[in-house]
């Protein structure tokens, strides 16, 4: 009889642990894909940040190509209201000699 008892002791036992053996199985799962999940997203947040870096530095290189053009137009006008300033400062030269001489290089 105490082979019986320990026999149904034993069987019980191993239905236990075997019961434990599955709910600890069915946790680990569950947690493994959890961590593969926290994984992809945090994969898709590096992916999506460093797409976003890629945008940014776009458009920086064209606001900075933007600048160059700007800056090079503003030059282009600076140097030409310079020519035609000397231009005018020139004529307005001539015209002044021209107002107070008679024209003839031996006279003046």
């Amino acid at each position: 009889m105490r082979k019986i008892i320990f026999a149904a002791a034993a069987a019980v036992t191993a239905m236990s642990l075997g019961a434990c053996s599955e709910k600890t199985q069915d946790a680990t799962q569950a947690a493994a894909s959890s961590a593969g999940d926290d994984i992809q997203a945090t994969a898709t947040d590096v992916g999506d940040a460093m797409s976003n870096v890629g945008d940014t530095a776009s458009q920086a290189a064209d606001s900075t190509a933007n600048a160059a053009k700007d800056a090079a137009k503003s030059a282009e006008k600076t140097t030409d209201d310079i020519a035609a300033d000397a231009e005018k400062a020139a004529n307005d030269v001539a015209n002044e000699m021209a107002d107070h001489t008679d024209g003839n290089p031996k006279t003046n």
